[in-house]
C-alpha cells in the first residue's frame, strides 16, 4: 500500500474521530499530553532544561557572554534565540543552514519571552551603549512528535529560570541569577475540519488546516500570537482559543516553577 493511500486513511480516521469529539490518543480536545521538565541538565551551560511533551523531546541551553547593546536600546542587555532541527529528531528535518521551520520556531519562542518582558534587560547593562550581557538561547529538538512551539517555549523559560550569569568568570563581580520578571507560557491549538485541538501530535499536525499559538503571562495577559498554515479561524474560534490558552497556561506554568 502506498504512502499516499496510508496518509489518506489516517486523515479520514482523524477527521471521523474529531467529529465525535475524540482524538487518536484518547485525549480530550483541550487536553495536553503528559509533560515533564528537567532543569540543569547541561553542565557546560549557564542554564538548561529538557522538556518531554508526549513523545516530543526538546533540549534548551542558555549561554551568557559579553557584547555591545543594540543602538536603539543602549541601556539594555541583548537576547537572541536560535532553534536547530537536527535530522536525528525526524526524517523530515535536513542538515544545513536554518530553514523556515527552525526560523519560525525561534521567532515564536523569542517573541513570547521578549514581548512579555521575561527578563529585566536593563539589569544586564554594564556600560550604557558600550557593554552588556548577551543571553543566547539555543533550542535543540531531540525527538519530534508534534507541537514544538509549546515544548520549546516551556524549555526556554525553564532554562532561563535556572540560569546564572557568570560575572566572576569575566572578573565583573559575583555571579547572579538572571533577573526574571514574568513567566510566559505558549499554548498551541490547531483546526482540523471544524474542530479545535490543543497540543497537536505529529499525526494531527499533518491534517491541520490552521494553527494558532497564544502566549500569555502569569496575569493571563496576551503577550504574543502566531498564526500558521493556510486555513482560517472564525472570531468565535479565536475567542475560544484565547480563553482555553489562558486556562491551560496556568497549569503548564507549574511545570516550570516547580
Amino acid at each position: 500500500m502506498s504512502d499516499e493511500v496510508i496518509s489518506e486513511i489516517n486523515r479520514n480516521f482523524i477527521y471521523q474521530l474529531t467529529e465525535k469529539g475524540k482524538r487518536i490518543d484518547n485525549r480530550a480536545p483541550n487536553e495536553y499530553r503528559p509533560i515533564r521538565v528537567e532543569k540543569s541538565v547541561v553542565e557546560t551551560a549557564e542554564g538548561s532544561a529538557r522538556v518531554y511533551l508526549g513523545n516530543t523531546v526538546v533540549l534548551v541551553g542558555v549561554k551568557i557572554g559579553l557584547g555591545e547593546p543594540f543602538p536603539d536600546t543602549p541601556q539594555k542587555g541583548v537576547l537572541t534565540t536560535n532553534a536547530e532541527l537536527v535530522p536525528m529528531a525526524s526524517p523530515t528535518f535536513e542538515s544545513g543552514p536554518p530553514r523556515e521551520g527552525s526560523i519560525e520556531l525561534a521567532r515564536v519562542v523569542d517573541r513570547g519571552i521578549r514581548e512579555s518582558g521575561t527578563l529585566d534587560l536593563e539589569k544586564l547593562c554594564l556600560e550604557e551603549g558600550e557593554k552588556v550581557w548577551v543571553v543566547f538561547i539555543d533550542i535543540h529538538v531531540l525527538d519530534y512528535d508534534g507541537n514544538l512551539f509549546d515544548a520549546s517555549a516551556l524549555g526556554a523559560l525553564a532554562a532561563l529560570t535556572n540560569t546564572t550569569v557568570p560575572a566572576s568568570r569575566f572578573e565583573l563581580g559575583e555571579d547572579f541569577k538572571l533577573p526574571i520578571m514574568h513567566y510566559p507560557i505558549a499554548c498551541t491549538t490547531i483546526k482540523v475540519e471544524n474542530s479545535l485541538l490543543v497540543d497537536p501530535s505529529l499525526e494531527e499536525e499533518k491534517v491541520a488546516c490552521a494553527r494558532l499559538t497564544v502566549t500569555t503571562d502569569e496575569n493571563g495577559d496576551i503577550r504574543a500570537m502566531q498564526k500558521g498554515l493556510g486555513g482560517s479561524f472564525t472570531l468565535e474560534q479565536i475567542k475560544n482559543i484565547v480563553t482555553s490558552s489562558q486556562e491551560l497556561a496556568k497549569v503548564n506554568r507549574k511545570y516550570v516553577l516547580d
